[in-house]
């Protein structure tokens, strides 16, 4: 049937919508192989006050599109969105794209109007081709590197730097050095660097958080950098996936090796609590990163690509 043009809604979605929206990206992952809508946007449905929403319904009423643009930036507005995959090739990801546009350039604090980035998980054919007719190149490559534990085993006790210990995060304590130590550390990041209290209160608040696999390095009490840890669970026939979810160094603690040993600090927790498999996501501009973790066994194993 026939879709209605998108509905604008500001701020957090109520329950019921929130729930079509997860079914409509679960119905998408199993069609596509690969999620439509990343972490951060899945925990922004019922959060942030910097978030618009776009949904596309039938004349029944169904969801059949929706699309999230992150307004937290003030120069850029950043979306992604999917359709249900009976619908597609009707127009109705061009209408999304459009509507993202113009909220983005529109929006009461833009000034001047904000340019638009758009994610596509998995760099589908699809995705490529809607970009592409709206004008829309490659601006950012984001790789899912992946290692084999069993292939390459890591180090049960990886060696510090001088003076340098360990603390497991303290939830209440701990909260805001940690978001000022990672602030700095990805001060350029156009998503990390702008964790807010918000933000890590709903990380903190998902099944997943383990504050032990939430490490914190210091020495002489400060702060210097920390790797968090997260667990995906199995899934059908597929085994339990660790994954280095962030590793941040204070840019004061740079040229220590920190990096790498949170790294491998990382990767021994994770093959402790029995995974064989460990992921991450990074930049590919990052050569750093990248360097970092090829030595530690990660392959390119996936990509996201964004559009602006």
């Amino acid at each position: 049937m026939p879709a209605r043009l998108p509905a604008v809604h500001r701020g957090p979605l109520d329950g019921h919508t929130a729930d079509e929206v997860r079914a409509l990206a679960a119905e998408a992952t199993a069609a596509d192989g690969v999620a439509p809508l990343s972490e951060g946007p899945l925990l922004a449905l019922g959060t942030g006050t910097a978030t618009v929403h776009l949904l596309t319904r039938d004349v029944d009423g169904a969801l059949g599109g929706y699309a999230q643009l992150d307004l937290g930036a003030p120069d850029v507005g950043s979306a992604e969105l999917v359709v249900a995959p009976p619908l597609r090739r009707a127009g109705m990801g061009r209408r999304l794209l459009e509507a993202l546009r113009q909220v983005a350039a529109t929006s009461p604090d833009a000034d001047p109007p904000r340019s638009l980035v758009v994610w596509a998980h998995g760099d589908l054919p699809a995705a490529r081709a809607l970009a592409t007719a709206a004008g829309m190149d490659v601006v950012r490559e984001l790789w899912q590197m992946t290692v084999d534990l069993d292939e390459h085993p890591v180090d049960p006790d990886p060696t510090l730097p001088h003076g340098v210990t360990v603390t497991a995060f303290r939830r209440g304590a701990d909260e805001e050095r940690w978001r000022r130590v990672n602030a700095r550390a990805f001060a350029h990041h156009p998503e990390q660097g702008r964790i807010t209290r918000e933000d890590l209160e709903a990380r903190m608040s998902e099944p997943w958080f383990d504050p032990e696999g939430f490490l914190l390095a210091e020495r002489d009490g400060v702060l210097l950098g920390s790797v968090w840890t997260k667990v995906h669970p199995a899934q059908d026939d597929r085994e339990p996936v660790g994954e280095i979810y962030v590793v941040g160094v204070d840019p004061d603690a740079q040229g220590l090796g920190l990096g790498g040993a949170l790294t491998r600090l990382g990767l021994a927790h994770l093959a402790a609590r029995g995974l064989r498999r460990v992921m991450l996501y990074t930049d590919a501009d990052n050569t750093v990163a990248v360097r970092t973790y090829t030595r530690a066994g990660f392959e390119r194993t996936g990509v996201d690509v964004q559009f602006g």
